[in-house]
């Protein structure tokens, strides 16, 4: 299992992703788009992301908006694995 990060890792990650929050124990950020329909292509593109990197975030889509929130379950919080995901997240197209 992955380890936990503590306080001053996480925000020392944080500070080079733009956008994402701490929230509790996740990240999460808000991604608007133009329409419905790019907003699907993005989950879809993140999906494709996850199933690589074998870490799933959670999604919500909200017609033009999509919050994703990225937490290792098994570990109970943080972990190195999220953050990879968020960076790999950015460089969506």
């Amino acid at each position: 299992m992955p380890a936990l990060l503590c306080a001053a890792e996480i925000a020392q990650r944080l500070a080079g992703l733009a956008g994402w929050q701490l929230k509790g124990r996740t990240i999460e950020k808000k991604f608007r788009f133009g329409g419905f329909r790019e907003a699907i292509a993005f989950v879809d593109r993140v999906a494709d992301l996850a199933e690589v990197a074998d870490h799933h975030p959670d999604m919500l889509v909200h017609h033009r908006e999509v919050t994703l929130v990225l937490w290792t379950h098994a570990a109970g919080g943080l972990t190195d694995r999220d953050f990879k995901l968020a960076a790999d997240i950015e460089r969506v197209d």
